[in-house]
């Protein structure tokens, strides 16, 4: 919005030139979400406290937690807020990826809003089904993977549908450019074609299991939003590359105009993410509840895929991937234990894994920053495929 603004106007006031600089408006995106989200804070949380929309602590979870009841949830709301203005603010609006990152962002957080109101109002820490949270988040991841497989290979939106139509014609065996192929992180000129159908489903599932692992993952104060700002941040640093002819060829990867205009989105992410920390740390005012852990997850699944980081993420996200393992092991094997022998075990004392170590004797901060960081070496550890290839 800004960006059309100062370019209407940069003849005549030509310091107004420096708002079509990437770097200039990512970092105005920055600390216009997070001026936002510190300004509009504790209205949200006075807000939240009126409506009475506190969180339900599970009977079977550490005892410590019992006090956690009644704080507000649904905080989300205050990081989807600050980084959507932030982002409409500052960023190309038209640009074909700003929008369907949006359009996920906010249609997962619909999903958890509603998934949250069910949990207040029938006061049912489970909320929404498994079943129903899971068709409404596989309609939209599937929509974006279909849209992001022409996308990703074109300069525009005209050419997408062409491309479209020239796939529905061809029976769905339309082949991809090599920009779409699934980069390996640390070799030069190792990448696989994955095929329309491929890319389509690989891009499902990164979506959809980020945005889960995410949500998974969110269940102490300040846990899951610094590595969602640091995973963010330098999916944004591969955007940027990947957005520049110079330096996508200089580091041998695929040039694909527009993505790094996903730099904006990124660093507003960052801001928004930041401010709600500041509500957020132990011990926490505000909850982010699912409708800022899906909405999150499913942005930072909806990057990767763009900027063609798949395993990249896969490496950086490394605590989200052990928390949604460590739940998918513990109900296995209850199963297993339960069908074989009559009585259900447990291989951790609680999961997901955050609870296990609490039960451990872990503090809470003490599980919270060593998570921190893992995830900041993981996170440098991506960093280095730039360049480590």
């Amino acid at each position: 919005m800004l960006l059309s603004l100062a370019q209407w106007l940069q003849n005549d006031y030509s310091f107004l030139r420096v708002v079509n600089y990437l770097t200039f408006r990512a970092v105005m995106a920055t600390m216009t979400a997070l001026a936002l989200g510190l300004i509009a804070g504790p209205a949200v949380i006075r807000k939240l406290v009126q409506l009475k929309v506190g969180q339900a602590v599970r009977d079977d979870g550490p005892q410590s937690h019992l006090i956690k009841t009644g704080t507000p949830t649904m905080g989300g709301v205050l990081i989807l807020m600050s980084m959507a203005i932030a982002t409409l603010l500052w960023a190309d609006l038209s640009n074909r990826f700003i929008w369907i990152v949006l359009i996920v962002t906010l249609g997962y957080g619909l999903i958890g809003w509603v998934d949250d109101y069910r949990k207040i109002v029938h006061r049912n820490p489970r909320g929404m089904s498994s079943r129903e949270k899971y068709f409404w988040q596989s309609l939209i991841g599937l929509f974006a993977a279909i849209y992001l497989a022409f996308s990703v290979s074109e300069t525009n939106n005209l050419k997408v549908l062409g491309l479209f139509y020239s796939w529905l014609k061809s029976g769905l065996v339309l082949s991809l450019p090599a920009n779409a192929n699934l980069i390996v992180p640390f070799f030069k000129e190792i990448s696989y074609p994955l095929g329309m159908l491929g890319f389509i489903t690989l891009t499902y599932f990164v979506i959809v299991g980020t945005s889960n692992a995410v949500n998974l993952t969110d269940g102490l104060d300040g846990l899951v939003i610094m590595p969602v700002v640091l995973i963010g941040s330098a999916l944004g640093v591969f955007a940027y590359v990947m957005g520049n002819t110079v330096y996508s060829r200089y580091l041998f990867f695929p040039h694909i105009p527009g993505v790094g205009e996903l730099l904006v989105i990124c660093c507003a992410m960052a801001g928004a993410g930041l401010a709600f920390l500041w509500f957020n740390a132990h011990p926490a005012k505000i909850f982010m509840g699912d409708v800022g852990a899906l909405a999150l997850g499913g942005a930072l699944g909806t990057i990767a895929v763009i900027v063609r980081q798949e395993i990249v993420l896969f490496i950086m996200g490394g605590i989200f991937v052990a928390e949604t393992v460590s739940v998918m092991l513990q109900v296995t094997w209850f199963k297993y234990t339960k069908k074989r022998f009559g009585t259900g075990r447990r291989l951790l004392k609680m999961a997901p894994l955050h609870h296990h170590f609490e039960l451990s004797g872990w503090k809470e901060t003490q599980v919270v920053v060593r998570f921190w960081i893992i995830t900041l070496m993981l996170v440098l550890v991506g960093l280095s495929t730039l360049k480590l290839r």
